[in-house]
C-alpha cells in the first residue's frame, strides 16, 4: 500500500510545471510543447481536468486515443504527469440527459451549462457517472510509466459552494439523523424553543434559502458543515476508486486561497500532499497573507511540504485590473513558496489559451509561442535552477510559534447576529501572523485540540468556538510551561453555537483569570487608549469589560465608563502564562507585546535583516537551507551566524561571514 511518507520518493526532485490542456491544441502542437518543455526543465504536468467531455463524447462511449499519444509523448521526453479524472465539470450530454445532475441556487433556479462546476454534488446520476470515469482513467493507465499523480476534480467548491435540490434536501436530513440519532438531541443542540422553531421529525427540516429573517445559527452551521462533507465525500469516493487500481500512486486535489467553505484541516487527513493554487495580487506589494496561506499549507499535514499547483507567471483573467508581475517577482515568489514548504511550483497554464474563459490569463508559453520573450526566458531560468534543489525536497521547517485557525470557528464568527457584524476572522489571525512574518519568525497554523507540545507560544486569536476538550488542552500546554495568548470574543460558543454560561469566557475563565463582564464593540471610526507603564497606544474595533480574577494587568484603558479597567492581562498558570488581549491595539504596542514574549522565550529569527527581506529554513538531515529572498529594489549584504559556511545552491559558491542578495533577488544557503 501506498505510504505517506514516500511521497518524496515518487517526486524525489523539486517538481515543476503547469496545467497542460492538448485537448485544446492540434496534434502539431503537442511535439513542439514536449520540446520546449524539455527546454524550460519542465518535469510534471497536470493533464485532463477539463476533458470529460472529450473522453467519453456521449455516455459510455469513450475516446482515450488523444490522451494516450499525448501520455506517450510526455514520457519520451522525461515529463511525468498528474493525470486528472476528468469529473470538475460535467459535459452538455449529462446535463441534458440527467437534468438532477445540475445544482440549484438560493432561489430555485437550476445553474446553466456553459461555465463550470455547475453539478450538484448530491446528484445520484453524476456520482454514478464520476465512478464510471474515474474506473475507465484508472485501469487504461494503472501501469503507465508517465503516472505519478492523481489529480480529483479541481478546486472544489471554488464557484458552487452550495446547492438546494430536492436531492441535496434529502441528503442533508439523513447526515443530520447520523449527527444526532433523536430529533430531540437536534432540538436542544439548535435550541430551536428560539421562534417556534421546534422540529418533531426530521423530515421538517428543510434548506434555508430565503428566510425572512435572521436564520437559526445551529442549523446554519449544520448546513455549512453537512456542505464539507458532501464535497469531501465527493473526493473519498474517486479515491477510493483510484486507491483500489493504482495503490502506490499519490492522490490529492488542489486546494485555494483563504476558502472558507472547506475544512482544509479536515480534508488534509485524506490526500496524500496537500497542493493549493496561489494568485496574488502584484497591486500589493509583498504578499503577506499568501506566506501566511503557504504556512497555513505546510501545517494542514503537520509540517509536510506541499506542492504548489497553480500560480500566473504575469497576469491573471478574473480581477478587475490583471496587472502583470514585473520582472524576477515570479522568480522570487516562487522561491518564497519553496522557502516555506514547498516541493514544487507549477502554473497555471503551459499554453495561453486561444478561446475560452480563460484566453488571457498568463501561461508559460505566452501567445507569442516566443521562447525569447521575457516570460518564457523567466520559466526556463527558473526551472533550471530549481534541479539545483533537489536535495531540498523532504525539509521541514521547525516552527516555536503556532497560531490557532479554526474553519468552523470562522463560519460561527461571520455568522449574523452577533455583537459585531463586520468582524473577519481571517484578518484578525493575519494581525497576529504578520508581526512574525516581519521578522522572519516561523509559524505554524494549529488547532486548539491538537499536540501543542512542540511549541512555546501559540496564539488563538478570536477563538470564539470551543469545541469538547480544546479548553482543557490549551490548559495542558500552558500548566507545562507554554505561554498562550487569547484575543477578545474567544470561548464564547460551543461546537452549536450556544453560549457558555457563568461568564465569559467560560472554558476559559480559569486559565485566563478574568471574567468579562460586557463586549463594547466599536464602529470603525472610534478609538480608545491603552495605558501601561506610563505610556499609552489606541485600540479599536472592540473593548471587553474585565473583572480580574488571579490575573495582572498588563495595560488599562483610557477612556469611556470602564476607564481604568483592564484591557490586557497576563496570569500565571502552572508553569506557563496565558496573556488575554481584550480589544484590539495598534500594531506598535501589539508587536512590542508579541516579541517581549517571543524573546522571553528565546524565540528569534535564523538572521538579522533589514525590511522587506524575507528570510526562512528548512531542515533535512542535519543540513539547514536557509532562504533568503530580498523584495527591495536595492541590494542588501547580512551576516551570517559566526563560524558556519554555507554553500549557494544557485551557484556553488562556499560562503560565511556574510552575504550580499541583489534587488528582486533569491540566495539559498545549505550548511556545510
Amino acid at each position: 500500500m501506498y505510504n505517506l511518507r514516500s511521497v518524496s520518493e515518487v517526486l524525489p526532485y523539486i517538481s515543476y510545471g503547469g496545467d497542460y490542456n492538448p485537448e485544446q491544441w492540434s496534434e502539431d502542437v503537442w511535439l513542439e510543447d514536449a520540446r520546449l518543455m524539455k527546454k524550460a526543465g519542465v518535469n510534471l504536468v497536470s493533464v485532463g481536468i477539463f476533458s470529460w467531455g472529450v473522453i467519453e463524447r456521449q455516455e459510455g462511449e469513450f475516446d482515450f486515443k488523444w490522451l494516450d499519444k499525448i501520455m506517450e509523448i510526455l514520457h519520451e521526453h522525461g515529463v511525468g504527469v498528474s493525470l486528472a479524472t476528468a469529473t470538475a465539470s460535467t459535459p452538455a450530454w449529462l446535463t441534458q440527459k440527467y437534468p438532477d445532475s445540475v445544482a440549484i441556487d438560493k432561489n430555485g433556479v437550476p445553474y446553466s451549462f456553459g461555465s463550470r462546476q455547475h453539478y450538484s454534488p448530491n446528484s445520484p446520476d453524476y456520482i454514478r457517472l464520476v465512478k464510471v470515469l474515474v474506473r475507465r482513467l484508472a485501469e487504461r493507465y494503472k501501469q503507465h510509466p508517465a503516472l505519478k499523480m492523481w489529480h480529483i476534480n479541481n478546486e472544489y467548491a471554488c464557484h458552487l459552494s452550495e446547492c438546494y435540490s430536492e436531492n441535496t434536501v434529502v441528503a442533508f436530513r439523513k447526515w443530520l439523523k447520523e449527527r444526532y440519532q433523536t430529533i430531540e438531541e437536534l432540538n436542544e443542540r439548535w435550541g430551536t424553543n428560539f421562534w417556534s422553531q421546534r422540529y418533531n421529525d426530521f423530515e421538517e427540516i428543510t434548506l434555508l434559502p430565503n428566510p425572512p429573517t435572521f436564520a437559526n445559527p445551529g442549523q446554519e452551521l449544520d448546513y455549512k458543515r453537512f456542505m464539507d462533507d458532501v464535497f469531501l465525500n465527493l473526493f473519498i469516493i474517486e479515491k477510493e476508486i483510484l486507491r483500489e487500481v493504482t495503490p502506490d500512486v499519490p492522490i490529492f486535489t488542489n486546494f485555494m486561497y483563504q476558502f472558507k467553505p472547506l475544512n482544509y484541516f479536515k480534508w488534509a487527513k485524506e490526500l496524500d500532499v496537500v497542493t493549493w493554487d496561489s494568485y496574488p495580487d502584484p497591486r500589493r506589494g509583498i504578499p503577506v497573507s499568501h506566506a501566511m496561506t503557504h504556512d497555513l499549507m505546510r501545517s494542514l499535514k503537520q509540517g509536510q511540504p506541499f506542492l504548489l499547483m497553480e500560480q500566473v507567471t504575469s497576469q491573471v483573467n478574473w480581477m478587475d485590473i490583471n496587472v502583470i508581475k514585473p520582472p524576477g517577482v515570479m522568480r522570487l515568489l516562487s522561491y518564497s513558496t519553496i522557502a516555506r514548504g514547498g516541493d514544487g511550483i507549477l502554473f497555471f497554464q503551459w499554453r495561453q489559451s486561444r478561446a475560452g474563459a480563460e484566453k488571457f490569463h498568463g501561461a508559460m508559453v505566452p501567445h507569442s509561442n516566443d521562447e525569447n520573450s521575457r516570460i518564457f526566458r523567466e520559466v526556463q531560468q527558473l526551472g533550471l535552477e530549481l534541479k539545483r534543489l533537489d536535495s531540498i525536497v523532504g525539509a521541514r521547517t521547525k516552527a516555536k510559534v503556532a497560531i490557532v485557525f479554526d474553519w468552523e470557528n470562522w463560519w460561527a464568527v461571520e455568522l449574523g447576529c452577533k455583537p459585531h457584524n463586520q468582524l473577519n476572522y481571517v484578518e484578525r489571525v493575519q494581525v497576529y501572523y504578520q508581526e512574525f512574518y516581519q521578522r522572519n519568525i516561523a509559524v505554524d497554523f494549529v488547532r486548539a485540540g491538537d499536540d501543542l507540545s512542540a511549541y512555546d507560544l501559540v496564539i488563538a486569536p478570536m477563538l470564539y468556538m470551543i469545541k469538547p476538550g480544546e479548553g482543557e488542552n490549551l490548559e495542558t500546554f500552558v500548566q507545562n510551561g507554554g505561554t498562550l495568548i487569547v484575543s477578545f470574543f474567544s470561548g464564547v460558543a460551543d461546537e452549536n453555537d450556544r453560549i457558555y454560561l457563568g461568564g465569559y469566557p467560560a472554558p476559559l475563565r480559569k486559565l485566563l483569570g478574568i471574567c468579562v463582564e460586557e463586549f463594547d464593540p466599536y464602529p470603525k471610526d472610534k478609538t480608545n487608549t491603552l495605558l501601561f507603564n506610563s505610556q499609552q497606544a489606541s485600540c479599536s474595533m472592540w473593548c471587553d469589560v474585565i473583572r480580574l480574577e488571579g490575573a495582572e494587568v498588563l495595560a488599562v484603558f483610557g477612556e469611556n465608563w470602564y476607564k481604568g479597567k483592564p484591557a490586557v492581562t497576563q496570569h500565571s498558570f502552572g508553569k506557563g502564562e496565558a496573556i488575554y488581549i481584550g480589544t484590539e491595539p495598534e500594531r506598535g504596542y501589539l508587536a512590542d507585546l508579541l516579541m517581549d514574549l517571543a524573546s522571553h522565550k528565546g524565540i528569534e529569527a535564523p538572521i538579522d535583516t533589514p525590511p522587506n527581506v524575507e528570510v526562512t529554513q528548512r531542515e533535512k538531515n542535519d543540513k539547514k537551507n536557509l532562504f533568503i529572498m530580498n523584495h527591495n529594489e536595492e541590494e542588501v549584504t547580512l551576516k551570517l551566524p559566526n563560524g558556519n559556511q554555507f554553500v549557494n545552491l544557485l551557484d556553488d559558491e562556499v560562503i560565511s561571514q556574510q552575504v550580499t542578495v541583489k534587488g528582486i533577488d533569491v540566495v539559498i544557503l545549505q550548511s556545510l
